[in-house]
């Protein structure tokens, strides 16, 4: 393999990919045919997932908290909390145990499932784009209504779509209880709806005839679909735009617990004609029978293929793997590509990677917290085994916890947000904790250096790995190296 070729080789496996394992490099032939290939299959499941708990099987078991909370609150009534024994001699609430019985082992399992795909996956480049969509429609988990569903809409709305149309990955997030909860849109009601007008009459009644307060109208979903998950920031849209398509999605919810008790339900999604506001709505000039819960998805299906959606993903998905200012030819190339087709998306992949600047010597990306335990994972040949708390622990440390960017925009992965002094002091020492775990019996630092990284290896830091006192240490070295910190 030439130089050039090694060159495109590692930047395949360690910008577009997780990171490269030993060897990879020399052996991956053809790097552009390769992330091809990788653009167009499903991301591995090594059967991961199986026997996790679904959305709907979550809705049923909160839908037990809630009873069995009601009984405790009943039975603690008038009385003070009980004093319970956790950590570091801190009482713990019985409702955060109960929780933690309920969920808890789920809970980990689902984490434990993203460090194995991402350690021992063969579908690198695929397993990015599944967290690249994860990431651009995010969900943060510190928003306890959303926490257990995260996980749950990257396996059933991200991973099924990712090689197929946007728009029917855009529909099954937006109907996804994460996505409804964490936006709270399963509260929005149509002002004019029967629901809103049984319940005005009902509050009147109690009121003795005064004005009472009407249910409202929740614009946070519609609001974010239109600046985050298709047509972006700059796209010219007015709040009347904003407010026209919340009224479209009223009625889009979540099955009730006396539904899901009753055993019929098959879905984890709910339409409610009840709280659908009547009546045609007008969206960017549009206007959109009332036509119930299809008024909404047609919205949808025509914000997928507008050209500011195409624009914006284009642009998106290049900052995310080529550079934090990707060349403008590159996204004008891709949002020509993902319009011609339809709003595929294996267009839009194979528009960036058939690209000239795509495999350019100047393209690179800083590795976020998550990408470098990636890497370190895979180039240390590590098993991150079924306990996820030190993982996390890590990520939490270096700032990125997984699912809690604390923003519908979700992490950014511009360099200039992960690099402070401090940021990579952090970064340091969790190279010495990743080398701590790389097995002993054969390690040649030098070698594992050149397997992983490649032509890109500098000779200063070869020259520091042959001067360290132990090869841990040599490994140490390794994970600290610019070459490693960053996804060239």
């Amino acid at each position: 393999m030439g130089a050039a070729d090694a060159r495109r080789a590692a930047s395949a496996l360690n910008r577009l990919g997780l990171g490269a394992r030993n060897g990879e490099i020399a052996a991956l032939g053809d790097a552009e045919s390769w992330a091809l290939r990788q653009s167009r299959q499903r991301a591995d499941d090594l059967g991961v997932f199986a026997g996790l708990p679904d959305s709907l099987d979550y809705l049923r078991k909160e839908a037990q908290l809630q009873r069995r909370r009601r009984v405790l609150k009943r039975e603690e009534a008038g009385q003070p909390a009980p004093a319970v024994p956790g950590k570091a001699g801190q009482p713990v609430n019985p409702l955060a145990r109960l929780y933690a019985r309920m969920f808890g082992a789920a809970l980990r399992r689902e984490a434990s499932a993203r460090w194995q795909l991402a350690a021992r996956g063969d579908t690198p480049l695929a397993e990015r784009l599944v967290r690249f969509w994860s990431n651009h429609f995010a969900v943060s988990v510190d928003k306890g209504p959303a926490r257990l569903y995260a996980a749950p809409m990257e396996r059933e709305a991200i991973r099924p779509h990712l090689n197929g149309r946007f728009q029917d990955m855009l529909l099954a997030v937006e109907q996804h209880p994460a996505m409804l909860r964490y936006l709270d849109q399963a509260q929005s009601v149509g002002p004019d709806s029967p629901l809103a007008e049984r319940v005005d009459r009902r509050l009147a009644r109690r009121a003795g005839g005064q004005p009472a307060r009407k249910l409202g109208l929740n614009e946070n979903l519609a609001r974010e679909i239109m600046e985050l998950h298709t047509l972006g920031v700059g796209a010219h849209y007015t709040q009347a735009d904003v407010s026209q398509f919340a009224r479209a999605l009223t009625g889009w919810s979540l099955p009730l617990p006396r539904e899901l008790e009753q055993g019929d339900v098959t879905r984890a999604f709910k339409f409610r004609p009840f709280a659908h506001e009547p009546g045609s709505v007008t969206v960017l000039g549009r206007t959109y029978a009332d036509d119930g819960e299809d008024q909404a998805k047609a919205i949808l299906a025509d914000f997928a293929v507008h050209p500011a959606t195409a624009w914006h993903l284009a642009t998106e998905l290049a900052t995310h793997c080529v550079s934090d200012t990707p060349p403008p030819e590159l996204v004008s190339a891709m949002a020509q590509a993902y319009l011609a087709s339809g709003g595929m998306l294996p267009a839009l992949y194979a528009a960036m990677l058939e690209h000239p600047a795509t495999w350019a010597p100047q393209a690179r990306k800083i590795r976020t917290p998550q990408d470098l335990l990636y890497a370190g994972l895979r180039a240390g040949g590590i098993d991150p085994g079924d306990k996820p708390q030190p993982w996390e622990g890590f990520l939490m440390r270096l700032g990125q916890p997984t699912f809690m960017p604390r923003s519908p925009a979700g992490y950014t992965d511009v360099a200039a947000d992960w690099v402070a002094p401090d940021a990579l002091w952090k970064r340091v020492q969790v190279g010495e904790a990743l080398a701590e775990r790389v097995a002993r019996i054969g390690l040649e630092p030098r070698a594992l250096a050149a397997g992983v990284i490649g032509p890109l290896l500098r000779a200063d830091t070869v020259t520091a790995l042959a001067r360290a006192e132990a090869p841990e240490q040599a490994v140490a070295l390794l994970f600290a190296s610019p070459e490693f910190q960053w996804r060239v």
